[in-house]
């Protein structure tokens, strides 16, 4: 089976597999257009496997330059297959492959939905191999385009059971909220307010004075965020 075979197959099955009321309601979680083909998440990741079985003996080029050509379709459900296949290459990541991943978020994400995916993931593994990464997600803090603002957030969580936990240095998660602290993007403010409630799951502490000296400032989307996973009397102290 040739890579042109492959990715015409994943886009038969995709379309074999549309459900056309689950696509209006997925719309309706987005401001922007977001371009689905109305297939639902879990069913997208089955689909994910069985190809990807069909090409895991192809070397990580060769697999990331199919995930660019699913990229390049602009359908969640195809960049849905091409950041679970970045992914499942964690093992073999390299310090090169930084470029292709920022040349990603930069190119082809373009909604919430698949900023979180690729960065709760990929991104985030990327950053747990190589730590000396970190600054460079910092830096993105500081960038016009909206993504890679909420990518410097989100990329500091990763899935831990079932909820979302910080792994890295708190510092360093401060320093990005400090950033981004009033930034008039709510999605960019729901981002790095989940982050601070990742970090509080084990830093309640810190993230509870981190808040108490910034509240004043947080928009109050950002704030409810980061104090969700709190006791309610720390709750209603921030709120105050």
């Amino acid at each position: 089976m040739n890579n042109i075979t492959i990715i015409n197959d994943i886009k038969k099955e995709l379309k074999k597999n549309i459900d056309k009321k689950y696509r209006v309601d997925s719309q309706k979680y987005h401001k922007e257009k977001v371009n689905y083909y109305g297939v639902r998440t879990t069913i997208s990741r089955k689909i994910s496997k069985k190809y990807f079985d069909k090409v895991k003996h192809l070397d990580k080029k060769q697999i990331f330059s199919l995930c660019e050509k699913l990229l390049r379709s602009g359908h969640s459900e195809e960049a849905t297959i091409a950041f679970d296949w970045s992914y499942r290459l964690r093992e073999q990541y390299e310090k090169s492959d930084f470029k292709t991943f920022e040349r990603w978020l930069n190119k082809y994400v373009s909604d919430w939905g698949k900023c979180d995916d690729f960065c709760t993931h990929t991104i985030h593994s990327f950053i747990t191999r190589f730590p000396e990464f970190v600054p460079k997600i910092k830096s993105w803090s500081k960038s016009k385009n909206r993504w890679l603002r909420r990518a410097s957030a989100v990329s500091f969580i990763t899935t831990d059971k079932s909820y979302y936990v910080v792994r890295h240095n708190i510092d360093d998660i401060f320093d990005v909220a400090k950033t981004l602290l009033i930034d008039e993007d709510d999605l960019v403010q729901k981002g790095y307010g989940w982050m601070l409630k990742a970090a509080s799951i084990s830093k309640q502490k810190e993230v509870f004075d981190f808040v108490m000296k910034h509240k004043h400032k947080m928009p109050r989307t950002a704030l409810r965020y980061a104090i969700e996973k709190m006791p309610e009397n720390m709750k209603k102290e921030a709120m105050k």
